[in-house]
């Protein structure tokens, strides 16, 4: 029965997807992802999304898939990446999870020609100054998930805000998009606080900080582990009461969301994707991954599914071979679970809505109310020159 319902729906999700596909060649697919370290949950959701994309395509048995572990380190990742191409000699590679790994095989991928979809790493040089025309993001940049939360911020009338976020590159380039934008809008930022990277268990220091400054809200980036500690922490120290708390979506990620609990309900985040999209592709889409793995799905399935997703479209437009998937990969747009999802061709970054969302109780559980959506929302070309 089972069996018998997932097949419905996946059919409902794809029925556009599948029409008049022609038989593609057999392309050979490296996987790069963490399956071992801090990151290997994130691995195995996007892999998952990946693998649901195929079987909705009727692809499974025309790609052949070789999956390496980069373990979300920059040396390993570097390894097995030219394992994958040159021993073997994949026509294209999905992937990256950790920005510090698609940094340091940025220039192997780009001297060897070989199409890589990025499936979650942001660093937003990535399709910026460090852009590479074999390069191709499905997920989102730092900057482009922060950015429009400035400008709605201050348009609700929020008018001084402190941030908090990680002492690494993805904290600072996802708080520099978001100052960037918010004070452009009239805004001003009172205070701001980068924490010790993967070390910080105690934000009570920092959040007394933020409190003295009087904001109108705390504005951060955390994710994983670091995330769960700072929402109990915020609620447990009794800011939660007082100053709103507001952040990119990864601060209250479906993946993680249930372990922080009730602390985790009114704060208010932006994201590319969540659950919770009233759309028929993505009612489907969740229907039918929920059948197969039991779970919702979070936005690193569908970073996955979407990378799968644009192959498939590649191999329809006549991709065969890494040249003709570099050319097609720029071309692809459609609508799925998170929207419509076109590839800017002045920076192969993707083209997207963003989610503004508060998590809200619902049951025993919680969920993402919408509060409203910034169309499309595209980089600037940061200094890429695609060639």
């Amino acid at each position: 029965m089972k069996n018998h319902l997932l097949a419905a729906l996946m059919a409902c999700a794809s029925a556009a997807f599948v029409a008049n596909t022609a038989h593609a060649a057999d392309i050979k697919v490296g996987l790069l992802l963490p399956k071992s370290g801090p990151y290997a949950a994130l691995g195995k959701e996007i892999e998952d999304g990946f693998n649901m994309a195929l079987e909705e395509g009727g692809k499974s048995e025309d790609f052949k898939l070789v999956t390496e572990d980069s373990e979300a380190k920059p040396q390993v990742g570097v390894a097995k990446a030219r394992k994958l191409v040159l021993q073997d000699e994949v026509d294209a590679m999905v992937g990256i999870v950790s920005s510090a790994v698609l940094g340091a095989v940025r220039d192997f991928v780009d001297g060897s020609k070989v199409p890589l979809v990025v499936a979650n790493a942001g660093n937003d040089e990535a399709t910026g100054k460090n852009c590479s025309r074999y390069i191709t993001r499905v997920s989102f940049s730092n900057a482009q998930i922060n950015r429009p939360m400035g400008e709605w911020m201050a348009r609700i009338g929020v008018k001084k805000v402190y941030t908090l976020a990680p002492d690494y590159a993805a904290g600072h380039q996802m708080i520099d998009a978001f100052a960037e934008s918010f004070k452009a809008a009239g805004g001003e930022i009172v205070g701001s606080e980068y924490t010790p990277f993967g070390k910080t268990q105690d934000f009570g220091p920092y959040l007394t900080k933020a409190k003295a400054a009087s904001p109108d809200a705390i504005y951060v980036f955390y994710a994983g582990k670091e995330a769960i500690t700072f929402v109990k922490q915020y609620d447990s120290f009794g800011l939660k009461k007082d100053i709103p708390l507001y952040g990119s979506g990864f601060l209250t990620s479906p993946l993680y969301v249930a372990a922080e609990g009730p602390a985790a309900i009114g704060v208010t985040t932006a994201l590319h994707y969540v659950p919770t999209i009233n759309t028929p592709e993505n009612k489907a889409f969740v229907a039918a991954f929920k059948a197969k793995f039991d779970r919702a799905p979070s936005e690193f399935a569908v970073q996955g599914y979407d990378a799968g997703r644009v192959l498939v479209e590649a191999v329809k437009a006549g991709a065969t071979d890494r040249a003709s998937i570099t050319e097609q990969l720029s071309k692809v747009s459609y609508s799925g679970p998170r929207g419509p999802l076109t590839i800017d061709p002045a920076t192969n970054n993707v083209i997207q809505n963003i989610y503004v969302y508060e998590t809200v109780a619902d049951g025993d559980g919680l969920t993402q109310k919408m509060i409203g959506t910034i169309g499309l929302v595209r980089d600037p070309a940061n200094g890429c020159t695609l060639k």
